[in-house]
């Protein structure tokens, strides 16, 4: 999530690196997996993004800014796969329920169009933090041009390929702290990032010796699911072993829902499960 500010810096922890080289970390890559069902542009993005050694470069880049140089938590490629998969799953239950997307209103193009910014949006959204933390953002608007060509390249017509890649970079300059975005898609890519709360996301500061209320509160975070809702479109799930993390639900995710467009479409739920603290609260929603 953008917003967190996991640098242990209040007590004097030093970054944790993950000392590998840059032919160890390709060697060892991560690849990316979406159920792309019948979208046949879909695949093809994703078969591209996997054997595309410079878009690696830069996840394996904006994760040495976040985790080896700053402390934070994890930002690479693990990162990128955990938001597109929930991006797509929160897009598809929308359309379930009969929410539009933004390509499909303003442009006449489908929702399998929908889902392929979506995902690229995902993929691309923190490639500027390879240059600074500090308006990654914007810088990703520029980062995300060359690797957003190659994956387009052969896929859409022109007209077609330049409203995409207007969609993507919306998105992405849309789910920065204080951004307005102005289509579901960029609203589903904002609420999906901040859905990366999930125990393994606070494994670096924490294990640093943070104990910061963003390092403690992730680590309570067991479990995040997105489900059909019944009041509507989209439930989220939230299982926690630590009444700690009713920040992340309450501070965090709240920040990034807020403002996303999607907020009538969304419940929010967290319950806090286990015997092995004192209970503050038992159950907590938005």
């Amino acid at each position: 999530m953008d917003e967190r500010p996991d640098v242990p810096g209040t007590g004097g922890e030093a970054p944790v690196p993950q000392n590998r080289s840059l032919a160890e970390r390709l060697a060892a890559r991560t690849r990316i997996s979406v159920p792309a069902r019948h979208n046949p542009a879909l695949a093809a993005v994703i078969e591209r993004a996997n054997e595309d050694a410079g878009l690696y470069a830069l996840w394996i880049a904006q994760n040495v800014t976040a985790v080896d140089r700053l402390g934070m938590s994890d930002h690479g490629p693990v990162h990128v796969q955990i938001v597109a998969n929930s991006a797509l799953r929160l897009l598809r239950l929308l359309r379930d329920g009969g929410v539009r997307p933004g390509v499909v209103v303003d442009y006449g193009l489908t929702e399998l169009d929908a889902e392929v910014v979506v995902v690229l949006a995902a993929l691309l959204h923190d490639v500027g933090m390879s240059i600074h933390r500090e308006g990654h953002e914007a810088y990703s608007l520029f980062t995300a041009g060359p690797p957003l060509e190659r994956l387009l390249r052969g896929l859409y017509g022109p007209a077609e390929a330049t409203v995409v890649r207007s969609e993507v970079l919306h998105a992405i300059i849309a789910h920065r702290a204080g951004g307005t975005p102005l289509t579901v898609e960029a609203g589903v890519l904002r609420v999906a990032d901040a859905l990366d709360m999930e125990q393994g996301r606070s494994r670096i500061p924490f294990e640093a010796g943070s104990t910061s209320i963003h390092a403690v509160s992730a680590a309570s975070i067991e479990d995040v699911a997105i489900e059909p809702g019944t009041e509507t479109p989209v439930r989220i799930r939230i299982r926690m072993s630590n009444s700690a993390g009713v920040y992340q639900v309450d501070k965090l995710l709240r920040d990034k829902l807020a403002g996303s467009g999607l907020e009538a479409w969304l419940s929010v739920e967290a319950r806090i499960e286990g015997d092995t603290e004192k209970r503050i609260v038992s159950d907590f929603r938005l």
